[in-house]
């Protein structure tokens, strides 16, 4: 994997993901005989080496994509460093579900600044762990991954680097 090239134009990537749909549908059906932690292993060998090789500081397409549900925690740090009281951040910048679930209030997020998190040193923890390629159960939450993988550069490499070493063949 070092020295891999991996494919980051956007619009490229959505394309390919385009004509991948059914490939891809077949490639989370096969997941389910490959043992879980052996899987989980290999992808995040192969998420590690994507990772460090693509800035997603050049990118932002997740932060123009996707809802970002934040904690009270949260808020009260994001509050502190923005130096608003928590009740400014809340009206201005935050959603409240029925069910008491916060989340911030406007896709893309208030808070990209080009392709880069203005508050990247406060950044969510949702934001901090997508494209959550790090964590086990991957078997498990591929289908989630798979509603990304047009858009993020990160998932698209490691998804085709795990097709080719497992040997998926459609």
């Amino acid at each position: 994997m070092p020295g891999n090239t991996y494919e980051t134009n956007l619009q490229t990537i959505a394309a390919t993901a385009s004509e991948k749909e059914e490939e891809n549908d077949h490639f989370l059906r096969s997941l389910k005989h490959y043992n879980g932690e052996e899987l989980d292993a290999k992808v995040h060998v192969i998420y590690n080496d994507v990772n460090a090789a693509i800035d997603c500081t050049t990118c932002g397409n997740c932060c123009k994509t996707l809802v970002v549900n934040i904690t009270k925690p949260e808020i009260e740090r994001l509050a502190v460093f923005m130096n608003m009281t928590e009740e400014a951040l809340r009206e201005k910048y935050i959603e409240e579900s029925l069910a008491g679930n916060t989340f911030i209030n406007t896709v893309p997020c208030h808070f990209l600044s080009g392709t880069s998190c203005s508050i990247y040193t406060e950044r969510f923890t949702e934001c901090r762990d997508f494209p959550h390629l790090h964590k086990p159960g991957f078997r498990e939450r591929f289908l989630g991954t798979l509603l990304h993988y047009p858009n993020c550069p990160i998932i698209y490499n490691t998804v085709e680097v795990l097709k080719r070493e497992l040997k998926f063949v459609e």
